[in-house]
């Protein structure tokens, strides 16, 4: 075994400014290279104990002599591999950088005492237990000057160790590690994992439109975006020209605007109202409207000459949190989008109605007549029509053709899902911003309406502080909001009306810094929490076709329902090397690299549960969440499935992602691989879990017991604020929400219509 050397700084990431420097203000980060997030202030013996860690997770190895017939890569891929260790790679102090304040969750602190603890003897002693003695003087040593041996079974140990915070500080550090080491890339944009594990970087197929004549939807779009960092008289002369009221400013040139209705959030939601409002005639709903729109957006637009569709820096760029959110204590990673167009940018493109029964349940239970509605019929077609869906594939990708032939095997039912995205979108890499624009995002349906009807503007890298309310009738009227620009820049936007659409995390904050107080603000949070089974197909079992990558093709294409469950349903994934290394056991350093190794011929296939159970969210500060009894057992049962599904398929192995590494070859493997489903919990740490979807933090609800908004989507306690996001949900939804969030906003930009159109009339009579 090499020794890993700390100075070593091979294949450091290259540095960009650091957010605060002028080089960065006013400008939005490239997706080629991910930036400095915040200054490393660990201490020396703090970062010695994470190198240390780091570096038991990813030492430097010698490499295997040759590739044994189920490996991937060629010998120099995998030398350089095994070769490069994780301080090599400059992990910790990026990881440093995370701890000191670049990354925000509650149990940064209790990670910096635990580095602090194990860079003593007796913080070692107290958290590694006998494994840190030795029969030599000194008989305890700090962590760091552990043998390797030694420090694998110690961080192993914890993994599954009884103490819940052993396993959330392993949690936190493998997965960061893990997610930093092999989504990060050199100045030429290449990874020394990469060619070893049989990935291509980039899709291959991906055209460079920078030195092409850029697409007129995206022109057009770009005309509709509204910097801030301008020059006075350039943002009035672009709002008096598109018909908007002249701004005004103060002396030290602080901007007040003037709009009919204020958009936050250029998501699902916020898109279709923003498209709704001011391009009527085009949506075809509130003809003769035509409002003037200001959407605010905290993240920037990405046209496709910009996209790298590179994992680490996109993630950076356009997902919340860096791509790195969990809930307080680490059981579940969350996705969710933070760049124009929020999630419909960077999802897998399955596009799902509001299932019946759902519907039902809201209906009757949750008197909510609005879901069994012509209207909410009339809104998913709309919706569909707009977005293109359809459920053709010409080419079906690796994850999705394992699912549908071990389905039909096993003799479940698998049906097509609808996308909106044409039948020759083979795309793998869609989650980072879609390279054609053959995908129907927000960008290129409800955001380019409102930027051919020219009444709308989107201020990207804008925060919304807060909702200005000003006195009503009988209860507070919103009347615009408060608005702090990426450069630190503090300006207003005075309006009739205000549309929040931040999403089920940032909503809720949102709201409570307005005043509101509604219980039920920040309550009730459902996340569809998804775990997975995988299935080796090597290249030599001829199936899938021996060129195929797990991580090319269309990402979502197929799905099934297993028997008798209206709660789980079995779908496939995206996973490309970051997120694939966070979430594979590690049970040695060695064993770890060749899971690694397998990456491109592993198909995975996830049980996601509509949760009964539910959270809270205060994000970024806090974000619980508990599963019920029935959604522990719906996960099982659901892994059972998955795992039955990749036998049948043809997979040579299969297994779980539960810390111990389970997976099996044969029937007696595959039997014991399932008996531990059925025997372990899911919930402890021990089996991640994942969500892509957030909603229920602000329910609907007929009265203010029962929810923070109404049935229109307005919220209780302040007249002209409504919520469009999902938030909203009344329940979990149990299938992709992108149909339903974008349905439920369209029947909803309705009432905000209506409410702009009496506030026209009142103002017709008062100036008579």
């Amino acid at each position: 075994m090499a020794s890993s050397k700390v100075c070593d700084a091979s294949f450091a990431m290259p540095k960009s400014p650091p957010p605060s420097s002028p080089a960065m203000a006013n400008s939005k980060q490239s997706l080629w290279e991910e930036p400095q997030t915040h200054q490393n202030r660990l201490s020396k013996r703090q970062m010695e104990s994470l190198v240390a860690f780091c570096d038991t997770l990813l030492p430097s190895l010698d490499p295997p002599s040759h590739n044994s017939d189920d490996d991937s890569g060629d010998l120099d891929g995998v030398a350089a591999f095994y070769r490069t260790s994780a301080s090599m790679a400059g992990i910790p102090e990026r990881l440093g950088e995370a701890v000191s304040g670049g990354m925000v969750h509650p149990q940064m602190m209790i990670l910096r005492l635990a580095l602090l603890l194990l860079s003593t003897w007796y913080g070692t002693l107290l958290l590694c237990g006998w494994r840190s003695l030795s029969p030599q003087f000194p008989f305890v040593r700090r962590f760091a000057l552990l043998e390797q041996n030694k420090r694998e079974e110690i961080v192993y140990s914890w993994s599954s160790s009884s103490f819940r915070h052993l396993r959330m500080l392993y949690t936190c550090i493998k997965c960061t590690t893990m997610r930093l080491y092999f989504a990060q890339v050199d100045e030429k944009h290449e990874n020394p994992s990469w060619k070893a594990i049989g990935y291509c970087g980039p899709d291959p197929t991906h055209v460079d439109h920078s030195q092409t004549t850029t697409d007129h939807r995206e022109t057009l779009l770009q005309s509709a975006l509204l910097h801030l960092n301008h020059a006075p008289e350039i943002i009035s002369g672009k709002l008096r020209q598109a018909g908007f009221p002249s701004p005004t400013f103060t002396p030290t040139n602080k901007p007040t605007l003037h709009c009919d209705a204020v958009i936050i959030g250029s998501g699902s939601g916020g898109s279709v109202a923003a498209g709704v409002l001011a391009a009527a005639v085009a949506a075809g709903v509130l003809a003769a409207a035509g409002h003037k729109i200001l959407l605010i957006e905290k993240g920037h637009f990405y046209s496709t000459s910009e996209l790298s569709l590179l994992e680490g820096p996109t993630c950076s760029a356009m997902y919340e949190g860096g791509g790195i959110v969990a809930t307080d204590d680490v059981s579940i990673f969350l996705l969710a989008g933070a760049t124009v167009g929020g999630g419909s940018t960077i999802n897998w493109s399955a596009s799902i109605p509001t299932p019946d029964i759902v519907r039902r349940e809201w209906r009757h239970l949750r008197r909510l007549d609005l879901f069994g509605s012509e209207a909410y019929d009339r809104a998913l077609e709309a919706v569909s029509r707009r977005l293109g869906v359809q459920s053709g594939v010409k080419v079906e990708g690796f994850n999705n053709e394992v699912l549908r032939r071990g389905c039909k095997a096993a003799g479940y039912d698998v049906a097509d899902v609808g996308c909106n995205a044409p039948p020759d979108h083979y795309c793998g890499w869609c989650q980072w911003g879609c390279k054609d624009g053959k995908k129907k995002s927000a960008l290129v349906t409800w955001l380019d309406d409102m930027a051919r009807s020219g009444n709308g503007f989107i201020l990207p890298g804008c925060r919304a502080v807060e909702v200005i309310k000003v006195r009503g009738k009988q209860r507070p009227e919103a009347a615009g909001v408060v608005v702090e620009s990426s450069a630190g820049l503090q300006f207003t936007i005075r309006s009739k009306v205000t549309v929040v659409a931040c999403g089920a995390l940032n909503t809720p904050r949102l709201l409570k810094r307005s005043g509101l107080r509604n219980k039920h603000i920040g309550r009730n949070l459902h996340l569809h929490p998804v775990a997975m089974a995988w299935g080796y197909f090597p290249e030599t079992s001829g199936w899938p076709e021996k060129m195929k990558r797990s991580y090319e093709g269309g990402i979502l294409t197929s799905m099934s329902r297993p028997k008798d469950s209206n709660n789980v349903i079995l779908q496939t994934p995206s996973i490309h090397p970051g997120i694939y290394a966070a979430l594979t056991p590690w049970t040695s350093a060695s064993d770890f690299r060749y899971r690694m190794r397998r990456f491109a011929r592993i198909a995975h296939i996830f049980a996601l549960v509509r949760d009964q159970g539910s959270g809270a969210v205060d994000y970024p500060g806090k974000i619980t969440h508990r599963l019920a009894p029935d959604d522990e057992k719906g996960l099982k049962e659901g892994l059972e499935a998955a795992i039955r599904v990749l036998e049948a398929a043809g997979a040579e192995e299969v297994g779980t992602q539960w810390v111990g590494g389970d997976k099996g070859r044969g029937r007696d493997g595959v039997e014991r691989v399932l008996n531990g489903v059925r025997k372990r919990r899911i919930g402890d740490l021990r089996t991640p879990m994942c969500s892509a979807h957030q909603m229920g933090s602000c329910r609907m609800g007929m009265n203010e017991e029962e929810g923070a908004v109404g049935p229109n989507g307005e919220v209780w306690e302040m007249e002209g604020l409504f919520v469009v996001d999902t938030s909203v949900f009344p329940t979990a939804l149990g299938v992709n929400p992108m149909v339903t969030v974008q349905a439920l906003a369209y029947c909803i930009s309705k009432s905000v219509d209506e409410l702009l159109r009496r506030k026209m009339v009142d103002s017709a009579r008062f100036s008579i």
